[in-house]
């Protein structure tokens, strides 16, 4: 098939979302042809094959940081995107196109599968439809939600990556919609030996580890909060991200007493951010909500125990005492308390160790691919009859 991604961002640009379609592409790309429609930012080549994958990115304004967009990016992604796109399916034809993102994605996959004649498959990552830490979620406003509806209704397939998604999108836009229900999934990790002296972290300490863009839906400042509490035991927090939260966090960090205890590693690459995971103890995540959660399969493939609240898409796959902790929303005395008796515990965090790893096995980027591989098929033989 040749198969046509729209993502308003894609790596070195973006979050969760841009990197599981960068997988998805490059595996797809083995047995089809793959291009991608995406943003253009720092210097970056309109066009170039990354992994085997066709790349064509269009300007867009104000897209000052690498890890999160501007309202103003996204909104620019609109027309640049519709206007390239349009010139990509008049020169190709093109099977399929999987648009990911419903905002602000969403009008660019169905204007260019409606002038291309061509199916279009939806996919929803979560936070485009609910996000409860940001004012302009689009389930908070009337318009949008119109124009979402819209949106999911004209497309030709929907997919959520988790029961979660599919809830909200019953909850807030549409009871009735028929979702796919497609995890996603990560690469198999390749580790190698590595030490603590090598990532500048002491042999003694009791390391958590987390992963994500420094912005206001993570709560990363619980985490550091978190940090003082356990003043008795020698705790060090990484934290793995950039974003705009990140100088209010380090202030923080010093205000509490405890930015020696607190590693702020910014961007890493894969192979860093791999050591990280390899040396760690535990996993911690403060997040407000996930679509879904990759970090908490990357935690799971390097054997750590996994605590984090029970609100998102990862409760399809974490379960409270089996791959660690599950704690009610922002309930930060029960989440420090359960780090606490996982560190204390080494028989329960082997064993739980034991557990992620069976069930980590489930979720790689080439059983995620295969089921996108078949509904595309599916939808473009209903599409062409």
């Amino acid at each position: 098939m040749r198969i046509l991604f729209c993502n308003f961002e894609y790596p070195p640009l973006g979050g969760g979302g841009g990197v599981i379609n960068a997988l998805l592409a490059e595996e797809l790309a083995s047995r089809h042809d793959v291009s991608v429609l995406t943003s253009r930012a720092h210097g970056q080549s309109p066009r170039e094959i990354v992994n085997g994958v066709e790349v064509i990115r269009v300007p867009v304004l104000n897209r000052d940081d690498a890890a999160a967009a501007s309202m103003t990016s996204m909104v620019c992604y609109l027309p640049s995107g519709c206007y390239r796109g349009r010139e990509l399916v008049k020169d190709r034809r093109f099977d399929v196109i999987n648009t990911h993102f419903v905002v602000p994605t969403g009008p660019v996959g169905h204007y260019l599968s409606r002038a291309a004649g061509i199916p279009n498959v939806l996919t929803a990552h979560g936070g485009d439809l609910f996000d409860p830490s940001k004012w302009y979620s689009p389930h908070r406003h009337a318009l949008l939600r119109t124009s979402i509806r819209r949106l999911l209704n004209a497309a030709d397939s929907v997919v959520a990556q988790s029961a979660n998604t599919i809830a909200n999108v019953h909850k807030y836009y549409l009871p009735e919609l028929r979702c796919e229900l497609i995890p996603l999934g990560i690469r198999r990790p390749k580790t190698s030996p590595t030490t603590r002296a090598e990532y500048g972290l002491n042999e003694t300490d009791k390391v958590l580890v987390t992963i994500g863009r420094l912005v206001e839906r993570k709560a990363t400042d619980q985490l550091i909060r978190m940090v003082a509490e356990l003043q008795a035991e020698r705790i060090v927090l990484v934290i793995i991200g950039e974003g705009p939260c990140r100088a209010a966090l380090e202030q923080l960090a010093r205000d509490l007493g405890v930015g020696a205890r607190v590693h702020f590693a910014g961007f890493v690459d894969e192979a860093r951010k791999l050591g990280f995971l390899q040396l760690a103890d535990l996993y911690v995540s403060a997040s407000q909500h996930e679509g879904f959660g990759l970090v908490f399969l990357e935690a799971m493939a390097a054997g750590l125990p996994v605590v984090c609240y029970d609100f998102g898409g990862q409760t399809d796959f974490l379960e409270d005492g089996k791959t660690g902790a599950l704690v009610s929303l922002n309930d930060l005395d029960q989440l420090t308390a359960k780090c606490r008796r996982l560190l204390a515990e080494l028989a329960l965090c082997q064993t739980v160790s034991a557990e992620n790893l069976r069930r980590v096995e489930d979720y790689f980027i080439d059983t995620c691919a295969l089921k996108y591989e078949q509904l595309f098929e599916q939808i473009v033989n209903q599409y062409r009859r």
